[in-house]
Order: structure tokens, then C-alpha cells, then sequence
């Protein structure tokens, strides 16, 4: 049983427990926070495995993307999926932007809340025990270590998010060649939408062009994908 510790960020108390108690029986240590100056104070220290988010806390219309905002500055690695009963695509892109790895409604299932965080782990494993025993992965400029999940770019470091890091590794399994959104889709063992997978790479792109205002590997194939420079 997994041990991994999840924070959940939701300010109705009926839905925050529901939500641990759902990942408690599966096995996940798990602790709640009722609004965003409560889970920043708490999360001040060790970060945990993982963070759920609401995007209204309390009297905080858009407290979650504030507080999101605040995570990512201490961790691009830190795993975040925003539960909301927002759905509006502003919001979705909104929080990837932001560097959600995730953003889901809170009308899906416990069932499907808990596929969507496995699948989160399960990416970070993939890439983290790959068979060149974490050798590092060099394509031109770029350097990647599976183990840590470090990106650098003419030895300057990217700090990309577990998502933008699998999107990345995933394209230079094959450099050159084009990945297509489905494809990338079907390999993350995750259901997301075109839009997401856009908005993801949009974030990848700026934030290598900010270490680097000539970066150009990485490459949209018009009605076809993705690809990068070898």
C-alpha cells in the first residue's frame, strides 16, 4: 500500500473529508486544509507527495490559484491538480499556466480522482527508473536526469513540473520525430483533452525561451503534433 502523503485544499469540510477518506482506504496518508493561509503555513516545510486544490477558498474567490502559485515557487516538481466545481475553459487554462499538472471538476467519480492520481505517480516512477539507470538523457543543448527530474538547457536549469518533465522526456525518446497529441495523450495513461496538451506545451516553450530567448527545439507540426529538434 502506498505510503505517499496528499494534501487536499478544500474549504467545504464535507467534501475534503469525503475525498480523504477515499484515498486514506486506498492507502494514502492524507491531510486536509480548509483554506489557503491555513495550507500555506502548513505546507511551509516538507512538501508533501502530493496536492489537491480547490480554486475558491472561502472568501477567496481564486485563493487556489494563489496558493498554487506560492507552491510552485518553492517546487516545479511538486505534483497539482486542481478539483473544482468550476469548469469553465478559462479556469482549466488558467491553472495549467499556472503549473497544474492537472485540473479536474469535482463532478468525476472517487474512482476516477484516484486513476488521475495514480497516473500522476506513476509518470514520476516512469521516468525515475528508466532502464539507463538514470543515466542522464542528452539531445543537443538539453540535459535530463530521470533521477532528480532536473532539466537544463546550455547548462542553465528548467524547472518543469512532473507533467511538462514526461511531455519532454517522452519527445525526446524519439527526437525528431513527431509526436502526435494523441500519442502523447495515450502515453501519459491519462484522459485529457487537446486543449491541455497545448497549454502544456505553450508553458514548456516559454519557460525554456525565458533561459534562452533563441530556444527553437521545440517544434509545433501543424495538424500533426509536436516534435523536437534533434
Amino acid at each position: 500500500m502506498s505510503q505517499r502523503l496528499i494534501a487536499i485544499v478544500e474549504d467545504e469540510e464535507h467534501l475534503r473529508e469525503n475525498y480523504r477518506e477515499a484515498l486514506e482506504r486506498y492507502g494514502f496518508s492524507t491531510r486536509g486544509y480548509a483554506g489557503r493561509a491555513e495550507a500555506q503555513s502548513a505546507l511551509s516545510g516538507p512538501l508533501p507527495d502530493l496536492v489537491i486544490i480547490d480554486i475558491g477558498l472561502g472568501n477567496e474567490p481564486e485563493g487556489g490559484f494563489e496558493l498554487c502559485r506560492t507552491l510552485r515557487q518553492r517546487s516545479s516538481s511538486l505534483p497539482i491538480i486542481f478539483l473544482t466545481a468550476r469548469d469553465s475553459d478559462l479556469d482549466a487554462v488558467s491553472g495549467l499556466r499556472l503549473g497544474a499538472d492537472d485540473y479536474l471538476t469535482k463532478s468525476i467519480s472517487n474512482q476516477h480522482l484516484l486513476a488521475r492520481i495514480l497516473a500522476l505517480f506513476r509518470r514520476i516512477e516512469a521516468v525515475r527508473e528508466p532502464d539507463g539507470k538514470e543515466t542522464p538523457i542528452r539531445v543537443g543543448a538539453l540535459e535530463l536526469e530521470p533521477g532528480t527530474m532536473r532539466v537544463r538547457w546550455r547548462e542553465r536549469e528548467v524547472g518543469l513540473t512532473v507533467t511538462e518533465f514526461w511531455i519532454v522526456h517522452c519527445l525526446l525518446a524519439h527526437p525528431g520525430h513527431v509526436r502526435s497529441r494523441e500519442r502523447l495523450m495515450e502515453a501519459a495513461n491519462l484522459v485529457v483533452d487537446e486543449t491541455t496538451i497545448t497549454s502544456h506545451v505553450k508553458r514548456i516553450r516559454r519557460k525554456f525561451s525565458a533561459a534562452d530567448p533563441e530556444f527553437d527545439a521545440l517544434e509545433t507540426v501543424h495538424g500533426a503534433g509536436y516534435r523536437w529538434h534533434a
